[in-house]
């Protein structure tokens, strides 16, 4: 089939493309620039790159007429962000597309409530990304199952693997942290720890977005998470890092408001988003459906990235 990817050399688009080309599909990639993808692979010789600002299209009122333009039997959507911006691209595609395939986030949930999180539960987002991912979602899901739009929303957790520092255990993205556990130093965490975060490697994302084609009669119309098999607690996979180092974790455990004194106002933000999400999401409804099988879990995804940044700095 002729695929378009929007965004595809991303974190996942990295991986998706040369999937994609290696089952036999035509791969035609829009992107706003000539960015590399974060991994080479000869694959990536055979795709055709189309350079659309998706920004200044979707305010001229272009963008999906544009996608349309490209004639696809399948589209994946990676950067789509509000409302507005997948009203019009569905707007455009009807009845001209076999599949449609937008990439959600975990995030759409809110608080935690019942652990493991399931599909099914009720939506309570927070923040400006969660909202406008949440009503996307509903937005797609009822253009699928009232008006015959070939919609299916995909969820990740925290996307991780070589090429990008990962989320790290005290909930932000400074790699400083995973220095101070090699050296074995002490490390502080907000709280007890016990906030959980749900990673997923880059790869497992594209197979999702595979499988879901692969399962098209019983994907369309419905979401699906796309995490490892198990979240982690901060505190665990604080201690899991310094072991991997050869260290102990040496740990120290503050009340929120002493702890955001010890980081910046940026890296405090970032970790109270990430815990007050604390997600902790099911991937049963995607292994019943879809075949999913993810290869990593949390702690091979995050480990293949820490090699990656280790290998970068010995070689720095």
């Amino acid at each position: 089939m002729r695929v378009v990817v929007i965004g595809g050399k991303g974190h996942v688009g990295t991986y998706l493309v040369p999937r994609l080309l290696e089952a036999g599909h035509e791969v035609i990639n829009v992107s706003r620039g000539q960015r590399e993808p974060y991994q080479r692979h000869g694959a990536w010789s055979r795709v055709q790159t189309v350079e659309i600002d998706r920004e200044l299209a979707d305010k001229q009122g272009r963008f999906g007429e544009q996608i349309a333009h490209l004639a696809p039997d399948v589209v994946i959507d990676m950067i789509c962000f509000t409302l507005d911006s997948a009203r019009q691209i569905t707007d455009a595609l009807k009845g001209r597309i076999q599949h449609f395939l937008h990439c959600g986030t975990i995030w759409v949930h809110g608080p935690t409530v019942v652990t493991p999180t399931t599909e099914e539960q009720p939506r309570r987002p927070f923040g400006d990304y969660g909202i406008q991912k949440a009503a996307i979602e509903a937005y797609l899901l009822r253009e699928a199952r009232l008006n015959g739009f070939p919609a299916t929303v995909l969820h990740p957790g925290h996307i991780v693997g070589p090429g990008w520092h990962p989320l790290n255990p005290a909930g932000h993205f400074k790699p400083a942290v995973f220095t101070t556990l090699a050296r074995g130093e002490t490390l502080a965490l907000p709280n007890l720890g016990m906030e959980t975060v749900h990673h997923v490697h880059a790869d497992d994302v594209a197979q999702m977005f595979i499988q879901a084609m692969t399962h098209r009669s019983v994907a369309i119309g419905e979401s699906f998470h796309t995490v490892s098999p198990a979240a982690v607690t901060l505190r665990g996979y604080a201690e899991a890092v310094a072991g991997w180092f050869g260290q102990p974790a040496r740990l120290e455990f503050q009340p929120w408001e002493s702890w955001c004194k010890t980081v910046t106002a940026e890296d405090a933000q970032a970790t109270w988003d990430h815990i007050a999400h604390s997600p902790n999401c099911s991937i049963a409804k995607a292994e019943r459906l879809l075949n999913y099988r993810p290869r990593y879990s949390s702690f091979q995804a995050v480990q293949e990235a820490l090699v990656w940044m280790v290998d970068g700095w010995l070689s720095g």
